[in-house]
């Protein structure tokens, strides 16, 4: 039997290389190895806490489903909706809350960051855990693809459906029954996911030489035009010391592989100027195509519509028949 995967993205901006090197590639292919039943949705009310415009989440929102269709996620493949399509999502984290502690929630990486930084915390940071449980356990949920540095979020999920099914459960089917579950067995409502840890996945560096990210305006976006390719890939930073500049080759890896370009950068050492109008171009044979389906995908923005609401159906079904179980559990039906 294929395993159930959930993946939820924000919408909250232009995807660059690094994001697609680092997960919406992965997505891809675990979706086309056959190996799984994916649930990818727009994470677009955990967005609330950072997009709080109308226009732009709109824009932001459209911009998100373009990006992945034309990267290759396919809907006759995957399940893909908005999670503020599903109701499910937002019951269950508030029922969630009524057993979650205060304590629990600030040991959070997101809590403490905001905490570090003196920011005033909104309810909806403080709770963020609580809401990604509930997006993941209502599809029993076998694998979450995630960074390591995100593996705090699958663990939030198994404590909280631990809890759960150990404070509602355990009179219905018996501690015995419940310790099964517990691991992944029958008996209590939620089944406990797995990360799914991205191996090798590259640290991509940006234009500065540092971690590409939005917050250090440094990325090359996954479908910028040409002229825009050619004014960052000419900007990249380069040590003049160095014949083969590594910012340069460690970008260029992603396009093609090292034995191609062993020879290539030795012949022109210290040829910066060379060796970027080549990465540009390989960057560009990339993304050229993709570039290409997302502006033919804009055109018809009634197929958009169409795909997020079979996902929504396909979705709502799943979400709802767990939600059930879970009012049946805590005696409100």
């Amino acid at each position: 039997m294929k395993k159930t995967l959930l993946a939820g993205v924000k919408p909250t901006g232009r995807p660059h290389i690094g994001n697609y090197f680092g997960a919406m590639k992965q997505f891809v292919d675990l979706q086309n190895s056959g190996d799984y039943d994916c649930y990818l949705f727009i994470a677009d009310y955990h967005a609330l806490n950072l997009i709080q415009n109308k226009d732009e989440m709109k824009q932001l929102i459209k911009d998100l489903i373009l990006d992945y269709l034309a990267i290759g996620l396919d809907p006759t493949k995957s399940v893909l909706f908005k999670q503020s399509d599903i109701p499910a999502h937002t019951e269950l984290a508030w029922i969630f809350d009524t057993i979650v502690t205060m304590p629990y929630l600030m040991r959070a990486h997101a809590f403490k960051d905001a905490e570090a930084k003196n920011k005033e915390i909104s309810v909806g940071t403080f709770n963020y855990p609580v809401l990604m449980a509930a997006d993941i356990l209502l599809y029993d949920t076998d694998v979450v693809p995630v960074g390591q540095d995100q593996k705090q979020h699958i663990e939030y999920a198994r404590d909280i459906a631990e809890k759960f099914n150990h404070i509602f459960c355990s009179s219905v089917f018996g501690e015995a029954t419940i310790g099964e579950a517990l691991i992944g067995g029958g008996g209590g409502v939620f089944k406990l996911p797995e990360p799914y840890i991205l191996e090798n996945v590259a640290i991509v560096p940006g234009i500065d030489g540092k971690k590409m990210s939005k917050s250090y305006n440094n990325t090359i976006p996954l479908f910028a035009t040409r002229e825009e390719l050619s004014k960052l890939v000419m900007s990249i930073v380069t040590d003049s010391g160095a014949g083969i500049p590594e910012n340069v080759y460690a970008i260029h890896t992603l396009f093609k592989s090292e034995s191609e370009l062993k020879e290539f950068y030795q012949i022109n050492s210290g040829k910066y100027k060379i060796l970027k109008e080549a990465l540009l171009e390989d960057i560009d044979a990339f993304i050229k195509p993709l570039r290409e389906r997302r502006a033919e995908l804009a055109k018809d923005e009634s197929q958009l519509a169409e795909i997020l609401h079979t996902g929504q159906e396909k979705a709502n079904k799943v979400a709802n028949a767990k939600l059930k179980q879970v009012k049946e559990a805590i005696g409100v039906i």
